[in-house]
Formats: C-alpha cells, structure tokens, sequence
C-alpha cells in the first residue's frame, strides 16, 4: 500500500464544487471514478480545500492509498489520459502512509478577479466577475490593509456555518490593476465558508464609494455578517496556491 499525492487544477464551471455529492458532478467523483477504472480498484481521494460550485484551482491537493505497483509519478500522465479537459493533474508523487492534507500546517492563496469596464468581455466571463461601475482599487488595498493579521473572521463568513472557531489569519492582502483587470490575490492560514468571496464583495462596495476603508475596522469588530458587502459570484474566484509548511 502506498499514498499518493496530486496537484489537481480544473475549471470549476461545470462542476457542483470539490465535495463529493449525491446525484451531480463533482471533482472528487470524477476523479475517484477515473482513478478506481485506471488502477483496477476502489479509490476515494481526501482533498485539501473543498472548493465550492463554480469556484476554479490551479493547483489544490489531494492525497489517495492505492496497491497498484504503477510509480507515484506516472500516476499524473495516466491520469490526463482519462480526464475529461477541465481536469488536469499538474503532479503525483508518493507520500508517508500518515501524511493528510487537511492536518498539516499550511498557507491558501486565492485569487478574485473583477472585469471592471464598461462592457462585459466573453473570454472572461466564466474566471471573472463583471462591474461597470468604476472602482478604485487604491481605496479597496486600503481597506484590505485592516484585514492582514490574526481576527475574528465571523463578519465574513456565511450565516449558519458550523466552526470550532472563526479566527482566522491573513498574511497577505493585495489589490492589483491591469487594464480593466482588478485582481484581489489573499494569502491565509485558512479561510471560512465564502469569506473570500465576502471580503471580495465588501472590497468591490469600497471601490464603487460606498463604503470607506476604515470602516472594514467596524465590521471586522461586529462579528456581524449583515455588516460586511454581498457574497461575489463564484466564478471570480481561484484557489491559486497551495503551499504546506511543514516537512512530511
């Protein structure tokens, strides 16, 4: 018996987001079907980061035990083979039998992209979500600045999630232009159910003037989800980076 670990990126716009589902398409059952058909026996993944319906990874993690005799590292170009091409294995390489993903330390950066112009632009349409109205992005990094360190996150976090706790910490937070392109990159420890997509909403109210930047002091403070922006859609946002801080 061995474990494998793979790099999994995919285009979640088809897909009912990572977590194994009854009666839709998920990338988990897509992935255990395909890899209990290649290695000829039952497989069930365990992912890192459970991303939602429409959300979108270059690069999330998940780990499976498997007897084939098939090296680890060939694993990724079979696998390719068989997916369909919105799922693509960037890795495989063995690991300790006791490694799991979702208990080693480590760091998420997600990635929110806003097409901000006066017309909407095809291309981007599924890895984008579009605003005409003008934002400034000098206001939204500064009331991004107020969320970098360790807080209580519960103002950005869906209403009814069940947690041990709702302190999180941020390590980075940047707010980028190009051209019509704004791209909201957050680096955590780990993030809440949608709190990327809160803070990418609460920050898209900053930059339309609606609300100032010291006012993200008040609403990190409230504990109060009513307090903080929209939830923005899911097909802006990308799991970008999965980095583990500690040697396994």
């Amino acid at each position: 018996m061995k474990r494998v670990m793979i790099t999994v990126a995919y285009d979640g716009t088809n897909y009912h987001g990572w977590q194994l589902q009854p009666n839709v398409l998920t990338i988990e059952s897509v992935l255990n079907e395909v890899l209990s058909t290649l290695l000829q026996e039952e497989i069930k993944v365990i992912g890192a980061s459970r991303t939602d319906t429409g959300v979108h990874a270059l690069g999330n993690i998940a780990v499976f035990d498997t007897q084939a005799r098939m090296p680890a590292e060939k694993i990724s170009y079979a696998l390719n083979q068989r997916l369909p091409q919105d799922i693509r294995i960037q890795a495989s390489r063995e690991v300790p039998l006791e490694f799991h993903p979702r208990r080693h330390k480590s760091k998420k950066t997600y990635e929110y992209r806003i097409w901000n112009s006066e017309f909407p632009m095809p291309i981007y349409r599924l890895y984008s979500h579009f605003t005409y109205v003008p934002l400034d992005e000098r206001s939204m990094q500064s009331a991004a600045n107020y969320l970098i360190g360790e807080h209580d996150f519960k103002s950005f976090c869906s209403v009814g999630t069940t947690v041990e706790s709702t302190v999180r910490t941020i390590y980075n937070i940047t707010v980028q232009k190009s051209g019509d392109m704004i791209t909201i990159r957050v680096t955590g420890s780990g993030f809440l159910y949608n709190m990327v997509r809160i803070i990418a909403g609460t920050l898209i109210e900053v930059g339309k003037g609606n609300l100032t930047p010291e006012k993200m002091v008040g609403i990190l403070k409230s504990c109060d989800r009513a307090m903080a922006g929209p939830t923005a859609p899911a097909c802006g946002l990308t799991l970008a980076k999965y980095e583990f801080l500690e040697e396994y």
